[in-house]
């Protein structure tokens, strides 16, 4: 097999360093392809490229209608371009191939297109009537693009969150630095080029690689960034903060969850059981927003684990390029280990395994980073693996004894990205999902995000909202311009400080 080196991007021009990482499969442990380790030289050569384009003005001042032109041309490249994407993913984050085409790559080309038509449909400015009183004045509301942002991107849907980030500051007009993780920076690179192809100016988006500890922090830091977005955990999500308040810079965080399903008594348990390992399996439990801790009612609780746990044994673990695959692997062996150590802490803690914890069994499995899906029973709300972020195929399975036992079980966690309810009494689930503490609450379903509505997190898991119609206030600053109609000197409200007006 051939080993394909890539390099990073910067001021449209591909930039080489002198060391790099290796991106290995997850799911056969082989090397798939190498990438440049940037630096913060790096970094630093980016940023300053962001800043000169954006102080250009090739693109910060373009109409917002050619930019909406130029994204959607961008939009319709990526969907051209879907089964190299694909093929890009599964290989560097593991993803199986239905994943990755329904769910990684498969809402990337709508999902920027979004973003194109907000470019076009934004309220870029508007007059704002005011009263006449103390003087006659006429008020306009601008939008403007906020400079150069820096976006962090995480390994588990690299293309799709750097989309979330890289959408709206193009389409505000805003030059980019994408600094995506080590593991899964190809897809990203792909579609900055795709951007410069497409004819998005030198230097407005660039792609930078390396250790998030030295480059990411760079760019969280660096006193030319004017914003930052991040999606990762809370405890990274902290020092972003930290480092950006260093020159109170805009930050969006997209952190940690811990995702509270809560099945009612009225549930159809054809669609819940199913729905629930659905909103926890998926992608291997690698989701921020998964359904990690199912909370079930007393009388119900055996009946519901059996069928969790038939269910989920006819999962098909294996080859993440075949259609038939469930469940892949998880990233990396470090993460595979970190989840293990979790279901060990449960059984000690008292939880019971009643399916999988443990690497499945036979040949296939000796190589790649590979964790049965599992299911843990009699696991209370103080337990590690129920207030822990374990990001694997982990679902916990929780007592109530009745709604407010269960709302309060659900809320009662430092996250709040996401929650559910499984009923069949919509007024009913209507009325629990009022009282959950998280940015999205799905009422039988789970993992539907649309790009119209907005997504983010209470509490620990975030700050701000992605996606949504208000979408591009986050990459933008308002500015009000007031313009006094008054006439004379006599009508000006002067006096309040000059008592005599000039002779």
């Amino acid at each position: 097999m051939n080993i394909k080196h890539y390099q990073m991007l910067i001021d449209g021009k591909h930039v080489d360093a002198d060391e790099m990482d290796e991106i290995i499969d997850p799911a056969t442990e082989e090397l798939y392809a190498t990438i440049a380790r940037g630096t913060v030289e790096h970094a630093d050569a980016a940023v300053a490229a962001a800043r000169a384009a954006f102080e250009s003005g090739t693109w910060s001042r373009l109409a917002p209608s050619e930019r909406s032109r130029i994204m959607t041309n961008i939009a319709d490249r990526i969907g051209q371009e879907i089964d190299d994407l694909v093929e890009l993913e599964i290989h560097t984050n593991g993803a199986t191939v239905r994943q990755a085409t329904v769910f990684h790559v498969g809402y990337a080309a709508p999902h920027f297109l979004y973003f194109a038509e907000l470019a076009a449909s934004y309220e870029w400015q508007r007059q704002v009537p005011t009263a006449a009183y103390p003087t006659l004045s006429t008020n306009v509301l601008h939008r403007e693009p906020i400079g150069v942002c820096a976006a962090i991107v995480p390994w588990n849907f690299p293309l799709l969150l750097g989309i979330w980030k890289i959408g709206p500051a193009l389409a505000a007009g805003n030059s980019i630095v994408v600094k995506p993780d080590e593991k899964t920076p190809l897809t990203l690179l792909r579609l900055c080029e795709i951007a410069q192809e497409c004819g998005v100016p030198d230097g407005v988006i660039n792609l930078v690689t390396g250790p998030g500890p030295e480059v990411g922090a760079r760019l969280a830091e660096h006193p030319d960034v004017d914003k930052v977005a991040f999606t990762g955990s809370t405890a990274v999500g902290r020092e972003i903060m930290r480092l950006a308040s260093g020159t109170v810079k805009k930050v969006s965080l997209e952190l940690g969850g811990k995702g509270a399903q809560v099945l009612l008594d009225d549930a159809d348990l054809d669609v819940a059981i199913d729905g629930a390992l659905f909103g926890c399996m998926l992608y291997s439990g690698q989701i921020c927003e998964s359904g990690t801790r199912l909370l079930v009612p007393d009388d119900m609780y055996d009946q519901v684990v059996d069928r969790l746990v038939d269910r989920a044994s006819a999962l098909k673990l294996g080859d993440t390029t075949d259609l038939d695959t469930d469940v892949g692997p998880v990233i990396s062996a470090r993460q595979r280990d970190r989840v293990l150590t979790f279901v060990d802490g449960a059984k000690h803690d008292g939880a019971k395994v009643v399916l999988g914890g443990g690497v499945p069994y036979g040949d296939r499995f000796t190589k790649g980073y590979w964790i049965e899906p599992t299911i843990l029973t009699e696991v209370n709300n103080d337990m590690d693996v129920a207030r822990e972020e374990i990001f694997g195929p982990v679902l916990c399975v929780l007592r109530y004894s009745d709604e407010a036992d269960a709302i309060r079980q659900a809320n009662d966690s430092p996250y709040g990205l996401s929650a559910g309810v499984w009923s069949t009494d919509y007024e009913r689930a209507l009325a629990v999902a009022a009282q959950l503490r998280a940015g999205t609450v799905w009422i039988n379903n789970w993992h539907q995000i649309d790009p119209a509505l907005p997504f983010g997190g209470y509490k620990q898991s975030g700050l701000g909202r992605e996606l949504g119609q208000h979408a591009l206030d986050e990459y933008t600053e308002a500015k009000h311009v007031h313009v006094d109609l008054t006439q004379t000197l006599e009508r000006h409200i002067f006096d309040a400080l000059l008592s005599e007006p000039p002779s």
